[in-house]
């Protein structure tokens, strides 16, 4: 591959929502760059960047696709992001690492909400952005209804600056506003042409708004506008540019991804306007002690680097994807990985190109690479000279918001499942898997149904096991109202040597603790040597309470008082006396049933609120408070755990998908009596179910 200069990288992510033709445009790019040779579709399956076996059979994006393409003396990094939010760990990931984003939009459908929430997210990145109206051959489909819903729904300075030639089956080509050329496609072969005459003044009309954007952006230029001076082409060029590296430009463009149609004038305008990794300047991060520091992007300085992906390939294994921000890295050679404080051997670079590698002696900063089969790093860390140590901030993923519990078909099949679901983990960093210590299911934790669903097949293609999806079980514990004396004496004679164990013991609801064992006995009623067999014996049964079987929490025990036998007593008597002791009292002591309460911070538009907040009260949840972000609304509110299973998908129903979510634990609290008795029954016949 030709080398390239970092003025010459353009490092850019397409994002939006699904089904907007991201892919389509990757191939397109690819083709006209000469990348490919032939013009995949994702309906056939041969599209570059949706190679996985998911991607192909779902015809989505499932993973972000990386692939290079030489433009115009430039070099264009493209990441193919996926657009349902299931995958949104994808999309955070692809935008921490470049400088620029194409969001696309589809011209039938104006914005979506993968549009609202893609554009958030570059925001937030502070990446600069391309507007680009795809799918204009659709029937239905209107540039300037689709321009408007964009006006409406950002802030930005949208700029028209590649306009359609018509629409639906009459599109035919673009009008570039800054060559003032058209460029029509016919066979497959883009042609210049004259301005059509019926879209003369649409033209004149859009140039004059470019214009006055570019002026803008220049306070000599601006001066020079309004006072009537014509500006030149290389100052509307220069201005233009200005204007998009400062975040107050958004240039707009139009055309058909699956119709190439557009794409080569869409490949200039990044290639021109677009900011490259030096544009962008010093990278910033701290030392390893949480000093502030930066590095120069230019290949003279310390070498420094971010892993943003992980993924395996079923060839060369683990593949790590980084970007490097200063100095270069070589082929062979070894690598300080500052996060894990770890050198790793580096063995053939590659860049990626859709699901194969291209062989590379060295990436230099401001591109993009990759490398295999490192031990120690995973997605987020920072390469860098270990004399010159720097760390760079982590990739903020959502947290997980949608749980399942993954029970294996086939018995003894638990050890290849946990290992594989780690594996994959390391590809998905939005991808979470546990034991509940309670219920000793193992719960996988993701964004979604669709997500959680990919995973297990991967589960089953990659590591050849499989599992059943279920709702978890909800980890309900059991504690005590009343505080009761209880006694119970163990006490066995069968010929040789007897059994004797005798307890006296007092149990009491604790606030502020699981479990607390007191020993109050005197005058050596209960033996010393007894009384760790005594808390031994408690401590065991309150693995199962009286009420459902659930663990039994928040008590204090005290052993009063007891009686041992010289020859019969032994630690195995006083351990059942104990258990049966306490088994006894808590069944007088008002025993009740305890939930998970969660905290829930749910941020939807103004719109929702009644039909989220009468939701959250059918589930249970009491609102604390509701409060104004932006554009949003939050509400703040404490929801049972066992309410919660499906709302992931109920508030992306409720709201069309606009609204999400946060939840984390905040306490346990009692079951109202109608909900506890239904959750006793189920309890019960799960044990009847176990002992068939």
């Amino acid at each position: 591959m030709k080398k390239y200069g970092i003025n010459q990288i353009r490092n850019i992510a397409l994002v939006s929502h699904g089904g907007s033709g991201k892919t389509s445009l990757a191939e397109a790019m690819l083709f006209n760059a000469g990348a490919i040779d032939r013009l995949g579709r994702v309906d056939d399956g041969n599209a570059t960047m949706d190679y996985d076996p998911e991607e192909i059979k779902r015809k989505i994006s499932i993973s972000a696709g990386l692939a290079p393409c030489g433009w115009n003396n430039h070099k264009i990094n493209i990441i193919d992001t996926p657009g349902y939010f299931d995958f949104v760990g994808e999309v955070k990931g692809a935008l921490r690492v470049v400088e620029s984003a194409i969001v696309m939009m589809d011209a039938v459908a104006g914005v979506e909400v993968g549009t609202e929430m893609t554009w958030r997210y570059a925001e937030e990145s502070n990446v600069r952005r391309v507007l680009f109206i795809n799918k204009m051959d659709r029937e239905n489909a209107n540039f300037e209804r689709s321009l408007q819903s964009a006006v409406n729904a950002f802030e930005s300075r949208l700029v028209p600056v590649i306009l359609p030639i018509g629409a639906e089956a009459k599109f035919r080509g673009v009008v570039d506003l800054l060559t003032e050329k058209a460029y029509l496609v016919n066979d497959g072969k883009v042609t210049e042409a004259e301005v059509p005459a019926d879209m003369a003044e649409a033209v004149a009309d859009a140039r004059l708004q470019l214009i006055e954007a570019a002026a803008e952006s220049d306070d000599e230029m601006l001066m020079k506008y309004l006072e009537g001076e014509e500006l030149t082409k290389e100052e509307v060029i220069k201005g233009l540019r200005q204007g998009i590296l400062a975040g107050k430009i958004v240039p707009v463009a139009s055309g058909s991804a699956t119709k190439n149609i557009g794409i080569q004038r869409l490949m200039e305008l990044i290639v021109n306007f677009m900011p490259s990794p030096a544009d962008a300047g010093p990278a910033s991060g701290t030392t390893p002690d949480g000093a502030d520091v930066t590095r120069e992007p230019n290949v003279n300085a310390p070498f420094s680097a971010f892993v943003f992906k992980t993924m395996a390939d079923p060839y060369v294994g683990k593949l790590t994807i980084f970007r490097v921000y200063s100095g270069l890295i070589k082929s062979d050679t070894q690598v300080y990985n500052v996060s894990k404080q770890r050198s790793e051997r580096v063995g053939q670079l590659f860049v990626m190109k859709g699901k194969n590698q291209e062989a590379v002696a060295e990436i230099e900063a401001g591109d993009i690479g990759a490398m295999a089969k490192l031990q120690e790093t995973t997605t987020g860390d920072t390469f860098a000279d270990e004399n010159n140590p720097i760390i760079f901030s982590p990739i903020q993923y959502p947290k997980p918001v949608f749980s399942v519990a993954a029970l294996p078909k086939a018995k003894g099949d638990e050890d290849k499942i946990g290992s594989g679901l780690h594996r994959l983990t390391e590809e998905d960093p939005t991808l979470q898997v546990h034991k509940d210590p309670v219920t000793a299911q193992l719960i996988l934790s993701g964004m979604g149904d669709m997500q959680l669903d990919v995973v297990t097949d991967r589960l089953s293609r990659k590591f050849g096991v499989s599992v059943n999806l279920e709702s978890p079980k909800v980890a309900y514990k059991e504690t005590i109202r009343n505080k009761v004396n209880s006694e119970y004496k163990h006490k066995k004679q069968s010929g040789g040597r007897g059994q004797y164990g005798h307890v006296v013991i007092e149990i009491e609801p604790l606030a502020d603790a699981e479990f607390e064992f007191v020993d109050k006995i005197f005058g050596g009623a209960v033996p010393r040597q007894y009384i760790p067999a005594v808390e031994k014996g408690l401590r065991e049964t309150l693995v199962e309470g009286v009420v459902a079987g659930y663990p039994v929490t928040n008590v204090r025990v005290t052993l009063l008082d007891g009686s041992y036998h010289a020859v019969d007593s032994s630690e195995m008597a006083f351990k059942l006396a104990a258990s049966q002791a306490f088994k006894k009292g808590m069944a007088e002591a008002r025993p009740v049933l305890l939930e998970p309460i969660y905290s829930v911070q749910v941020t939807i538009p103004q719109d929702y609120m009644g039909d989220v907040i009468g939701d959250l009260n059918k589930k249970r949840g009491k609102v604390l408070g509701m409060e104004s972000m932006g554009n949003s609304q939050i509400i703040k509110a404490l929801v049972p755990l066992a309410e919660m299973a499906k709302y992931a998908i109920d508030l992306r129903s409720i709201t069309q998908g606009r609204g999400t979510f946060t939840m984390e634990f905040a306490h346990y609290e009692e079951v109202p009596a109608n909900v506890a008795q239904q959750v006793i029954e189920e309890a019960k016949k799960a044990r009847e179910e176990e002992n068939k």
